[in-house]
């Protein structure tokens, strides 16, 4: 049996859980307070998140497995890292509180939807994140809104570059999305101009480091974009072994920033991560839509970025050169920052997100006049 009153429930399969493998370090920390488990409803993913993790990790396929297991766990909360179809299954659980956690902070459409009504809390990481779902969403209330921050930003990550003299530069799209509307990948679009130019550019590395769902996706353009990178990525590291360009297609994003002077990237969490923990060096944003009105208010990020639309391979690598030597929009990304992620530093999001469901395990115990544990109650 499951022992544990906090559950991380992960519907989907292998492709998908890079989405909560991201959470584990973090709810390992919180299982320094509560009986922390995951439920999956996937063995292959199961057997992936048992080998990134510690905590107890349990497979109930069917729906009756599913609320068998709940009946004797009784978990006081359960933790969602996204807005899977199977979540309602989940969700029909009435002992526990239901919380939303996501797997990033992006400017994406999907980040703010109707599904955000069926969680009883909603954990978000600032100001920008509490408008998007106040804009965004009718009838829609905002007090289940609880800012938390990153969590995942404050963990120390070993590096994955080897150290070098020069500048280096990242280019890290994110994938084709699951419809037209949510799509802000620029691999099929500008990807191979956009590598061409970093590689002009003098005394650079590149690195490649695609979003994970990039290097599976069926899509035929986004399939033949990657590929054609990675083959000029490779052809690079043949003439100039000395520069160390690389694809980095597997591996934690995070732990590739600290080691790069420059980012471009497209719409997605990807953008903001880079804007808390490298806020002092330069992004680039690409726009597929070629809507810089859309961009500059829907994507704030944008607005302290350079924005990229169609490459012109000449002008973007002068452009990069200039940005390596003289950041214009430092002061800008500063207050950016601030409205994305509040007043966080790095380990405040962790202490919030903590207390956050410490408050809310209280909280589940007096609802239903259990003891309540030794945490501030909240309604």
């Amino acid at each position: 049996m499951l022992d544990a009153s906090i559950l991380a429930y992960f519907a989907d399969d292998t492709t998908r859980t890079y989405q909560l493998v991201q959470w584990l370090p973090v709810l390992e920390l919180l299982a320094e307070q509560h009986p922390v488990g995951v439920v999956a409803r996937d063995e292959a993913a199961a057997e992936v998140l048992r080998s990134r993790t510690l905590l107890p990790v349990e497979v109930a396929a069917s729906f009756p497995e599913l609320t068998e297991l709940y009946a004797a766990a009784d978990p006081k909360v359960v933790l969602y890292c996204n807005n899977s179809m199977l979540n309602f299954q989940s969700l029909l659980h009435g002992r526990a509180l239901h919380v939303h956690v996501n797997h990033g902070e992006s400017d994406k459409q999907s980040m703010a939807s109707n599904n955000a009504k069926a969680y009883d809390r909603v954990f978000v990481a600032g100001e920008a994140a509490v408008q998007r779902h106040r804009s965004g969403l009718l009838e829609f209330d905002t007090g289940r809104l609880v800012r938390t921050g990153r969590p995942q930003l404050d963990l120390r990550r070993d590096p994955l570059l080897a150290p070098t003299d020069r500048r280096t530069v990242l280019y890290a799209p994110t994938w084709e999305g699951d419809a037209e509307y949510n799509d802000y990948t620029s691999v099929d679009t500008i990807g191979p101009d956009v590598v061409r130019a970093v590689l002009a550019v003098p005394d650079v590395r590149l690195v490649y480091k695609p979003h994970p769902k990039v290097a599976t996706s069926l899509t035929p353009a986004v399939r033949d974009g990657h590929r054609a990178i990675l083959a000029l990525v490779d052809e690079a590291a043949r003439r100039d072994p000395e520069a160390g360009h690389t694809a980095i297609v597997a591996g934690d994003i995070l732990a590739l920033m600290p080691d790069c002077d420059a980012m471009v990237t497209d719409v997605s969490s990807v953008g903001l991560d880079w804007l808390y923990l490298r806020t002092e060096r330069p992004v680039f944003i690409t726009d597929r839509h070629h809507d810089a009105e859309r961009l500059r208010q829907e994507v704030p990020v944008s607005r302290c970025a350079d924005v990229l639309d169609d490459v012109d391979v000449a002008s973007l690598t002068e452009l990069l050169a200039a940005r390596l030597d003289h950041d214009e929009h430092h002061l800008a990304r500063v207050a950016m920052r601030h409205h994305y992620f509040d007043d966080l530093q790095v380990g405040d999001s962790t202490v919030r997100f903590l207390d956050a469901v410490a408050e809310l395990v209280a909280l589940r115990d007096s609802l239903l006049g259990e003891p309540v544990e030794d945490a501030a109650i909240t309604a």
